[in-house]
């Protein structure tokens, strides 16, 4: 490098002001004006290595745009629109933008991104809880900023991901409220003589999320094998509606063999739909749906917990969430002895982990169980 350098080429030079200068051509910006970059140093061997960290991202790709550095709200806004965007559900999203909006922004996106310091974050948090945000909304939050700032340090745009070195808040698991065995078969005995009354067999049968269940088509159950394949879910999304969307992942796309007594109260309810069908006449809209309105339409995921309700009051049995439904349907799997790995497949989980964890309440009776069979085994 020299003091006259060749167009294109980084030059250093001593200015006026006693300083080393040096200027590296990074190619051109987005406005087609070129893109020259300014550093200096008291020591010439300083601005040389300066230099030569600028020509190195250039020629890797990674100098990031010429400007002032984002703000840590300029970023998230960006990380938003231009990759979450392309990689999550819009209700993921949706969830994302109003923690970003509600908590991130707010807190602490007025700092330069690339001076962001672990001690901004905690101060957010330590705010976040102090204002009365859950503990597991914070977590959210935390998640989703350091999903952007992971982004940004493999860009190069910071040197480092400060959520790695904060402690992420604590959230306490919650605590499952499965339906006993007895209660279940109440609901499903009261159900027995209610429109789609199937619909609380593949719940509390099957565990199968609310959104799977409403957008479960009679082309993915297979009634003469015994087999029903989860594809698509039914999900409200904001200016949309309601829309049909895919598993979140490739364990939620699955098939799942069915119990006799639920293969029977399907074809029943198939019976029952043909006659809706034919009632309905030209109102009738063909989404080919197992559970759906007397006019073929989707069932709001409202009205669906509202008859959930409904259908517990009936039965005489406390109230809970339809969630409850899937957790009871777990429960009475692994209290039945199947393998926790036929379980996590069944409902849908990515890790096994997952199911042994949220389901831990059961591990005392299945050691319980495994004792008395080893005792069997060895001893008679």
């Amino acid at each position: 490098m020299t003091k006259r350098a060749a167009s294109g080429e980084s030059s250093i030079h001593k200015g006026a002001d006693g300083r080393f200068h040096g200027y590296v051509s990074m190619g051109l910006k987005e406005g087609g004006k070129r893109d020259r970059r300014h550093v200096s140093g008291l020591k010439r061997a300083d601005v040389v290595t300066k230099v030569r960290e600028l020509e190195r991202k250039r020629d890797a790709g990674t100098a990031g745009s010429a400007g002032k550095a984002p703000t840590v709200g300029q970023w998230l806004n960006h990380w938003l629109d231009t990759i979450a965007a392309r990689k999550v559900r819009p209700s993921t999203l949706t969830r994302y933008r109003q923690l970003v909006g509600n908590q991130l922004a707010p807190g602490i996106g007025h700092h330069r991104l690339d001076r962001l310091q672990p001690e901004h974050v905690e101060k957010l948090y330590g705010d976040l809880l102090a204002g009365g945000l859950s503990s597991a909304s914070v977590l959210q939050a935390h998640r989703v900023l350091s999903r952007a700032l992971k982004v940004a340090t493999q860009r190069d745009k910071v040197a480092r991901n400060v959520c790695t070195l904060v402690d992420a808040p604590s959230v306490e698991r919650e605590e499952i409220q499965p339906l006993s065995a007895l209660d279940a078969r109440r609901v499903l005995e009261t159900a027995r003589d209610r429109r789609n009354a199937a619909r609380w067999s593949v719940a509390l049968a099957l565990g199968l999320r609310q959104g799977e269940a409403l957008g479960l088509t009679w082309d993915a159950v297979d009634l003469e094998a015994g087999a029903l394949t989860v594809r698509q879910a039914l999900q409200r999304q904001p200016g949309q509606g309601l829309v049909f969307v895919q598993p979140k992942s490739r364990a939620g796309r699955r098939t799942i063999a069915l119990p006799g007594p639920l293969r029977d109260a399907l074809r029943a309810h198939r019976t029952a739909q043909l006659a809706e069908r034919m009632a309905a006449g030209s109102q009738w809209r063909d989404l080919d749906l197992v559970f759906c309105q007397e006019n073929g339409q989707p069932i709001d995921p409202r009205s669906d917990h509202r008859a959930w309700r409904a259908l517990l009051t009936a039965a005489g049995v406390p109230q809970a969430r339809l969630h409850d439904a899937r957790h009871t349907a777990a429960t009475l799997l692994l209290q039945q002895g199947v393998p926790a790995r036929v379980a996590m497949e069944m409902l849908g989980h990515s890790q096994i982990s997952l199911t042994l964890g949220t389901y831990s309440h059961v591990a005392p009776e299945l050691a319980e169980d495994a004792a008395r069979r080893m005792g069997t085994a060895l001893w008679g």
